[in-house]
This record gives C-alpha cells, sequence and structure tokens, in this order.
C-alpha cells in the first residue's frame, strides 16, 4: 500500500525507517525496511493474507504491476508467492531507492522499479506482454484511482482474465471499473475497503 496513511516521516524530511514483513511463500517471514515518506506505510498483514489467499489460484506464474508500490509490500508478496515477474511503479525518490535496496536484499529478479508517476507512466506503456494482476492502492485523499483504471483499457495493459485489485477508503464510492470486470471480491478493514475485479472478456 503507499501514501494514504497520516505522514509519520521525521520532521528533518529525511523520512523515518518501518519495517515490512513477507507474509507467504518463498520469503515468509523476511522482514525488509522501508523509508516512510509522505506517510508511506504496507498493506497491513491481514489484509494482504486475505489478498492472496483470494489470488492463490492465479498468483504462480502471474505477470503483476503495482501502480503505486510504495513500501514493495503488494509486488513483493506476489513475486515470494510464485508470480513470474512484478512491474513496480513509485515517483518518490527516497521510496523507490529503499524499494531497490530491499529488490536486490531479496534476489528479487523478477522485479522491475520504475522511477515514474502512474499516471504518466500508464499513458506511455507498451509492455512486451500484458498484466494478469494489477494492484491500484493510490493515496486516499487524491483522486488517481478512477484515471488508472480508465488507462488500463488501453490495448495491450491487460490480459484475458486479468485481475484488478483496488483499495480505497469505505466511505467512498466503488470505483467505475473498465468494462468486462466483474467485482469477485470485497471486504472491509476498519478505514479501508478492497475489492478484486476479474476480466471475463479477452480485452486485448
Amino acid at each position: 500500500m503507499k501514501h494514504h496513511q497520516r505522514s509519520t516521516s521525521s520532521p528533518s524530511g529525511r523520512g523515518a525507517s518501518g519495517q515490512l514483513r513477507i507474509i507467504g511463500g518463498q520469503w515468509r517471514g523476511r522482514k525488509l525496511r522501508f523509508c516512510e515518506v509522505d506517510g508511506l506505510r504496507p498493506t497491513g498483514d491481514r489484509i494482504r493474507e486475505t489478498l492472496f489467499n483470494w489470488l492463490a489460484p492465479m498468483i504462480h506464474g502471474a505477470r503483476c504491476l503495482d501502480l503505486f508500490a510504495g513500501s514493495g509490500a503488494l509486488g513483493l508478496e506476489a513475486l515470494s508467492r510464485g508470480a513470474a515477474s512484478a512491474t513496480l511503479i513509485e515517483r518518490h525518490p527516497k521510496a523507490l531507492a529503499s524499494l531497490e535496496e530491499n529488490c536486490a536484499l531479496l534476489g528479487a529478479s523478477g522485479a522491475q522499479t520504475i522511477s515514474a508517476d502512474a499516471i504518466s507512466w500508464l499513458e506511455q506503456a507498451q509492455p512486451a506482454q500484458p498484466y494478469d494482476v494489477v494492484f491500484l492502492d493510490p493515496p486516499f485523499a487524491t483522486s488517481l484511482l478512477q484515471p488508472c483504471l480508465t488507462l488500463l483499457q488501453r490495448p495491450g495493459l491487460l490480459s484475458s482474465g486479468a485481475h484488478l485489485y483496488t483499495e480505497t477508503d469505505r466511505q467512498q464510492p466503488a470505483p467505475v471499473t473498465p468494462p468486462h470486470f466483474e467485482l469477485v471480491r470485497e471486504k472491509n478493514a476498519g478505514n479501508v475497503c478492497y475489492r478484486l475485479y476479474r476480466s471475463f472478456e479477452n480485452i486485448t
């Protein structure tokens, strides 16, 4: 997850250090440090456990995209559980540096970190292969989720049967997903509503 929690960064602006734990797969139990910039913090263990139980039948060998990578909690968890690759988009330099360090520490050969704004990246992205799973957890106080979902309709970005995961404030209405997507899972945890959508047609 990423930037939607209240900031816990240090007054100096350098950013405090937080800790992330991988909860399943080959790196289960590994603890990683990350830079807490602009309130960045990972998706909680309970939510991640539920999400990856939902994704268990399709995560092995999947090509994943995490558009607001932050600490890497979702993308690295996916790789730990057998995803073939994870493209991690992060615009904050300090967060990206921590993310790259953690990928190196884990030997996460399937990870690709990219310094970019999610919207700008989606407008230009031309992946060699479409993505099977996309994680969308933008800052709650922004309106970034809907334009990202719209841009994901660009040809070549999503595979047939792709899954989209979103996190929003539970008080917010559900986002409008691309055509041919259906809501398959939905759950609340605290002030968070998290949802999993699935494509039921070939949209590539």
